[in-house]
């Protein structure tokens, strides 16, 4: 490689459209706006979702549907993630937290029962389902519902 070779990196360099510098330019007199109107004027421009007076789809479907702002929202664990933890070891949301199974507790873990269970469990966990009670029940460990 020479110094006369060296190129930007592709897609890094940008340089914006320059509008009224002359007829040469290709974007001189109007500056790519045409002639009058609302959008060739200084700050002109209808609204986000607005269709020249028409009644904008927002408005002319129905509402739908309802969000509960009290829904509790839980963070999905399997139990084949479990042994990626020693033998014995208490299962908390906060365990899980620093041995980087999980990134962020939310309302609370739930843990599901994908895969086996080799190695016993003290669970400490916000729910639950049957099959993962049952296999870490099965191998030894023991399931609190906090």
């Amino acid at each position: 490689m020479r110094l006369d070779e060296l190129q930007p990196a592709a897609g890094s360099k940008f340089s914006p459209k320059r509008v009224g510098r002359g007829i040469g330019s290709g974007t001189g007199k109007t500056s790519g706006k045409g002639h009058k109107g609302q959008k060739a004027r200084s700050g002109g421009n209808v609204r986000p979702g607005f269709e020249g007076g028409q009644m904008p789809i927002y408005r002319r479907l129905p509402k739908r549907g309802f969000k509960n702002i009290f829904a509790k929202q839980y963070v999905s664990v399997n139990v084949e993630v479990l042994d990626r933890l020693e033998d014995g070891a208490e299962v908390t949301a906060e365990a899980l937290k620093e041995s980087g199974i999980i990134s962020k507790t939310l309302d609370g873990v739930k843990l599901l029962g994908r895969g086996e269970v080799n190695k016993k469990f003290t669970v400490k966990v916000a729910k639950i389902s049957a099959s993962a009670k049952e296999k870490i029940e099965k191998a030894g460990g023991k399931v609190e519902v906090i």
